[in-house]
């Protein structure tokens, strides 16, 4: 299984993103039955969660992304997504995405966004 994430770069305050993150390697059912996760890990910080998907649809949101920010999914390109409006520079993070099966993880490569103006 690969996960490959794209959609990064450089953003101004304010402004939106959308990154996307596509598995490769992984039969229908067992995406549509996984839980998804973006995480992020800004510079000299620990990685934390964003954002979570479950596999009946509940999302959670980190309280600082509350309001600005939906995962959603894509079944049928097994693909899982992340809008990322009214951007702070606070964003700025390399971001990952996460599928959990239940009883092992993968992870994307991570992608880097940058809010600057």
């Amino acid at each position: 299984v690969q996960l490959q994430a794209s959609g990064g770069g450089l953003v101004q305050p304010g402004g939106s993103l959308r990154l996307s993150c596509a598995a490769s390697g992984m039969i229908w059912s067992v995406f549509v039955g996984s839980q998804m996760r973006w995480h992020r890990q800004a510079s000299g910080k620990q990685r934390e969660l964003v954002a979570e998907l479950t596999s009946s649809g509940t999302t959670n949101y980190q309280d600082s992304v509350k309001g600005r920010f939906t995962i959603s999914k894509d079944n049928a390109k097994k693909t899982v997504y992340l809008q990322m409006n009214s951007m702070e520079p606070e964003d700025t993070a390399v971001y990952y995405c996460n599928l959990d099966e239940g009883y092992r993880e993968h992870w994307g490569q991570g992608t880097q966004v940058t809010v600057s103006s």
